[in-house]
């Protein structure tokens, strides 16, 4: 094999079984790269096992900053037997295919690209295949071009509680799999040339559930309770982690009906409440939902979206609850509905949530999905300084009444024991001091107060993020994570007549999106589900239907040549 060459932009698939480390080498090869001068951008995808199945991640190391999944395979790696059957859809020529012979597939080993190391023999001497996950970890840093000092230190830094035996093991596969790479780059003339930069080495990589926990520290949460449920469950114990540091009060509930109404009760004693969970979980707080809604309580609710119906594939990924977000729980109340795009988002619009839903008193929905909550990229500024949790509540006096008619809706808050004020709240439709009524009337005020809320809430809508021309013929719509791909996409097709809007507040809609929309003369929507949901909204709340609908509903997520292919195709069906 003679003079192997990657340029500019690379892309590292290893796959291996549950069990084999593959996390282990994502964060400590991300860090490596940042470490190296390079920007890094990650995305595991993972069966729902703890043990066996077919699990990958990819790495993609670039010249430039990069935060989004591509199809593409520069580098494959192999760790077991069967870990390259769901990949042959992926693995091109071009592929340079590294591993065990026995881990190669037989339709690869002779018209593909291999470079063959006897992992299971070196496994062997080393003490077993426990270390497999530091070989390549060893391998892959030197390829970099990674010093070995940096390497050890890095394994030294993440065993560090595991006892001297394992740090040695693991510090002796690292030195092995360098000085294999070593023996490779030599003889296969092996090069990667992708252009450093000083920039990122000071660099931090932030996963989407640690922004979402940041967002969340940012917004004065101080108690989270939820029932462990992927891929949720990332934001929890990121928030359990930091509790201490933070003064946040963490309750892992029994179920998701608890889980809430904890929540509500530390809104009504004057906390900041979080809930994280998933479409499944999110199903059994509809009712604590329309407690929210009746009692005008502050609610923050993170919902991690996977397929569904029922169980459905709990570890992928998929937008497919917008329009139960939407539509949960019985009665009419206002709510806010909010799905960042990219980690940044994440932190800015949760911090957002926890004051909109105090300034408002209503419930907030923040959608993400496994995507966004187990891809990371690295990060210079996180966007925190200036971030202030604003609070609304004020000192009650003997006159209090919790639900007093204003000409907004929005009654002043209370909270027990600040102030003089009784503060009653009922999950029954009561008057304005809280008394259950059964007054038609009252009723009737009671839910136009309520509704009434929506006319302040719409004045501070957020307008989609534009990218790509600002004199379009073609507008592409997408929320949520699909964002930062979209957007690479419509920049490789590198055409000065389209626009991308990113939708990141779903409900209530951006009141300028009729306007953006009718401006263009083709609409085109990506969405990671089989109905088009928020094509739908966006129809029912402006009359505006979609020319093509660009729709993916697997499990897995958008790639950046999926986008470009189809964005392509629909262009040319003009």
């Amino acid at each position: 094999m003679n003079s192997i060459q990657l340029n500019n932009d690379m892309s590292i698939v290893i796959s291996g079984e549950a069990g084999q480390g593959l996390q282990s080498i994502e964060q400590i090869m991300s860090n490596l790269a940042i470490s190296s001068g390079y920007n890094v951008f990650t995305y595991s995808e993972f069966m729902s096992r703890i043990r066996g199945g077919n699990n990958s991640t990819e790495i993609r190391i670039s010249s430039k900053r990069i935060t989004s999944y591509v199809d593409r395979i520069d580098i494959f790696i192999p760790m077991c037997k069967g870990a390259m059957f769901r990949f042959k859809g992926r693995i091109a020529k071009e592929t340079i295919i590294i591993g065990d012979v026995s881990h190669i597939d037989e339709m690869y080993k002779d018209a593909y690209r291999i470079i063959y190391i006897p992992l299971l023999k070196i496994m062997k001497e080393l003490g077993g295949n426990t270390y497999i996950n530091s070989l390549i970890i060893g391998f892959i840093s030197n390829l970099l071009g990674s010093t070995f000092d940096s390497a050890i230190k890095t394994i030294e830094k993440r065993f560090k509680n595991f006892g001297e035996e394992i740090i040695n093991n693991n510090m002796e596969a690292v030195k092995t799999g360098f000085e294999l790479s070593c023996e490779i780059i030599e003889a296969d003339k092996f090069c990667i040339q992708i252009e450093k930069t000083e920039d990122v080495k000071n660099n931090l990589i932030l996963y989407g559930y640690e922004a979402i926990g940041l967002g969340a520290i940012a917004g004065g949460c101080n108690f989270i309770s939820s029932y462990p449920m992927s891929p949720s469950t990332g934001v929890f114990t990121f928030l359990a982690k930091n509790a201490e540091t933070f003064g946040i009060i963490v309750e892992q509930a029994e179920d998701e009906i608890s889980a809430i109404n904890m929540g509500l009760g530390a809104w009504y004693a004057g906390g900041r409440a979080m809930v994280t969970t998933s479409g499944g979980g999110f199903a059994l707080m509809a009712e604590a939902l329309s407690l929210a809604g009746a009692i005008e309580s502050p609610m923050v609710i993170h919902i991690g979206q996977r397929p569904g119906p029922a169980t459905g594939m709990p570890t992928r990924t998929e937008q497919g609850d917008f329009l139960t977000a939407l539509y949960s729980g019985h009665g009419e109340f206002p709510r806010i509905i909010f799905a960042p795009g990219d980690k940044e988002d994440g932190i800015r619009l949760t911090h957002q949530a926890f004051n909109m839903a105090d300034k408002f008193q209503t419930p907030v929905i923040i959608l993400t999905d496994q995507y966004f909550m187990d891809s990371s990229n690295n990060m210079n500024d996180f966007g925190i300084t200036g971030l202030k949790a604003e609070k609304y509540f004020e000192i009650t006096d003997d006159k209090y009444a919790r639900y007093k008619f204003m000409g907004n809706g929005i009654s002043p808050r209370g909270i027990p024991d600040h102030g003089r004020g009784i503060v009653r709240v009922d999950s029954d439709e009561h008057d304005e001091n809280g008394y259950l009524t059964e007054d038609f009337n009252v009723r009737k005020n009671m839910v136009n107060k309520r509704i009434k809320k929506m006319e302040s809430i719409k004045q501070e809508t957020i307008p989609p993020a534009q990218s790509g021309s600002n004199h379009y013929k073609y507008a592409v719509v997408c929320w949520g994570s699909v964002r930062n791909t979209a957007e690479e996409a419509i920049a490789a097709i590198a055409r000065n007549d389209i626009a991308c809007f990113s939708f990141t507040q779903l409900y209530p809609l951006y009141n300028g999106t009729a306007d953006l929309l009718k401006s263009a003369e083709k609409l085109i929507i990506i969405e990671n589900n089989a109905t088009s949901q928020f094509g739908t909204f966006i129809k029912q709340e402006t009359g505006i239907e979609f020319d093509h609908k660009i729709l993916k509903y697997n499990g897995m997520p958008f790639s950046v040549e999926e986008i470009t292919a189809e964005i392509n195709k629909a262009l040319l069906k003009e």
